[in-house]
């Protein structure tokens, strides 16, 4: 197992512990959730945990949660969910992610939304001091909408490129039956809920990867003295 997949094993195996029986899971998307998912479920097995029942962000985390027999519940059917875990692709030291590397920060945003508490597992390289310095703000778009809205995110001096799909002819199809835009500002992104706002008013935009005033807590994992260790940073600001 390589380093990486090791801090993203370890920090999965410490969000369980957040988990209470008769708690509604929100169930997030990505390698790290995935690995969370599967601690659950070994921890259902075990007996420890009775009566959870989970909502799925994706199709990836549905397959996997019906998988591994955790029982999944609608997310229309729930008034509120108790705690909500998943991963994120950045996160800066107030708390302030990108999501969507997986295209499903949508479906993502709907359950931190409705969630009472939002638990984020990372590794420690998701970190960063400024969003959008390197990694991509997604933004999904309906498909005959996305010239239009680059064009309009042209003039916010965002650069956009259509998310393409590697092992099928054509871009990348969300969950919703969408496409992704992924942008990049030329200085980051400095004022989030600023921007969230502004890229969800474009016509033809869904929804985008900030995930502004979410989050409550963070678990990083990281290597130190060559063993996986998981720790919570205190949120700046």
């Amino acid at each position: 197992m390589d380093s990486q997949t090791q801090m993203k094993q370890i920090v999965a195996e410490a969000a369980i512990k957040e988990v209470k029986s008769d708690m509604i899971i929100g169930l997030g998307s990505g390698s790290t959730a995935a690995l969370m998912i599967k601690s659950l479920a070994d921890v259902i097995r075990s007996g420890k945990l009775k009566n959870i029942r989970g909502v799925a962000t994706s199709f990836q985390s549905e397959v996997l949660a019906l998988e591994l027999d955790i029982p999944l519940i609608d997310l229309a059917s729930v008034s509120q969910i108790d705690l909500a875990i998943d991963g994120a692709d950045e996160v800066d030291p107030g708390f302030q992610l990108i999501k969507g590397g997986g295209a499903c920060h949508v479906r993502e945003k709907l359950v931190a939304h409705k969630s009472n508490r939002l638990l984020i597992v990372v590794d420690e390289t998701k970190l960063v001091q400024n969003l959008n310095q390197s990694f991509p703000l997604p933004v999904e778009v309906l498909p005959n909408a996305w010239k239009q809205v680059q064009e309009v995110i042209s003039e916010m001096n965002g650069i956009s490129t259509l998310r393409m799909a590697k092992k099928k002819a054509g871009p990348v199809v969300t969950d919703q039956g969408n496409l992704v835009l992924d942008v990049l500002f030329k200085d980051g992104i400095k004022n989030p809920k600023d921007i969230e706002m502004s890229i969800n008013n474009i016509p033809g935009v869904l929804e985008n990867g900030l995930f502004v005033d979410l989050t409550d807590k963070v678990l990083v994992g990281k290597i130190e003295n060559s063993s996986p260790i998981v720790y919570s940073p205190l949120k700046v600001g």
